[in-house]
């Protein structure tokens, strides 16, 4: 029996060799890790569908944003948990100059002034109804919506938010958006565009975090459909167009095609959300000791990575960026 003089397994002997040899390699500043803030103090409330992830107060925040400075991380997604009798339908709170995604950024650019700070541009957490946009007669508005996308954007900028991120997936936001900041001079704000945001079934255990789970009906008349490819070629080029400096997949580990097929495609950053059910399975079939938790952990970004984004949100890079 003769043998090939080509031997794979020379490049796969030792860890030495495996390590020089690797393709893909992960580092803390690929992440972004979301922070959910909700009002008062010195309250760290656990998640029950996200095991090991916390809503925190803003005085508990300022050292959470100091340690993931020192792990290496340098860059914070906020999301806000809005009191019932602050949401309305037409996200007035939203646009509160002193409402709490406007404190939190404040005291985490005064924190870690180096830090990046990004921001969740949604109606969602501030509606009536739970959905990301505002609603008549049943229906959710595009172009209205778009507009106060474009002033809650502003007014994140207005308080140091470096990067808006709107994830509701509203016609011609980004344009709005972008209008909205070079208005007021905001030349140097970009926008991480929620680009491809599929209408998943992974994302209940972040709407129990924030309370923001439709009052009605679902979000597949806004968000896209899990059985399209093609689509998300087309809603990335036209945010692009529109303004976008990073574009965004989400979620990430279902829709690893996506994240390839707009990696071959575009040369624009692209960003990938590892969503709360993402989390909350490996969660808890580590906890099952279905399966290794680390492993699969580690695993699971590796992949995300491999795929072609470049960075990475995710609940457990705080976890990651100790191993690394």
């Amino acid at each position: 029996m003769e043998f090939p003089y080509t031997r794979n397994r020379i490049l796969r002997q030792s860890a030495a060799i495996r390590e020089m040899v690797r393709e893909t390699h992960l580092h803390a500043s690929d992440f972004i890790v979301p922070l959910f803030i909700i009002e008062g103090s010195s309250q760290r409330e656990e998640i029950a569908s996200m095991p090991g992830y916390y809503r925190m107060t803003l005085d508990l925040i300022e050292a959470e944003v100091k340690e993931l400075w020192q792990m290496g991380l340098k860059s914070v997604l906020l999301f806000v948990k809005v009191p019932d009798s602050l949401k309305d339908n037409a996200g007035t709170e939203a646009l509160n100059d002193d409402g709490l995604m406007q404190r939190a950024i404040r005291v985490i650019r005064q924190t870690v002034p180096d830090m990046l700070v990004m921001t969740d541009v949604a109606l969602d957490p501030y509606s009536s109804y739970g959905h990301d946009g505002i609603v008549v007669d049943g229906k959710i508005i595009n172009d209205a919506t778009a507009e106060v996308l474009g002033e809650m954007a502003a007014s994140h900028a207005r308080v140091g938010a470096q990067f808006v991120a709107p994830s509701d997936m509203m016609d011609g936001r980004i344009a709005m958006i972008r209008e909205s900041l070079e208005a007021e001079r905001f030349h140097n704000v970009g926008i991480m565009a929620y680009s491809a945001k599929y209408a998943s079934c992974c994302y209940g255990p972040f709407r129990d975090a924030l309370d923001s789970a439709p009052g009605f009906g679902d979000k597949k008349t806004y968000q896209m459909d899990p059985a399209n490819g093609r689509e998300a070629e087309r809603e990335a080029l036209m945010d692009v167009n529109e303004g976008a400096d990073i574009i965004m997949v989400k979620p990430a580990m279902m829709y690893l095609d996506i994240i390839r097929r707009l990696r071959t495609k575009m040369t624009h950053p692209i960003s990938a959300y590892q969503v709360s059910g993402e989390y909350a399975m490996i969660k808890a079939a580590g906890e099952k000791g279905w399966l290794d938790e680390e492993a699969a952990m580690m695993e699971s970004v590796l992949s995300i990575k491999r795929a072609g984004a470049d960075l990475i949100a995710s609940y457990f890079a705080k976890t990651i960026a100790s191993k690394l």
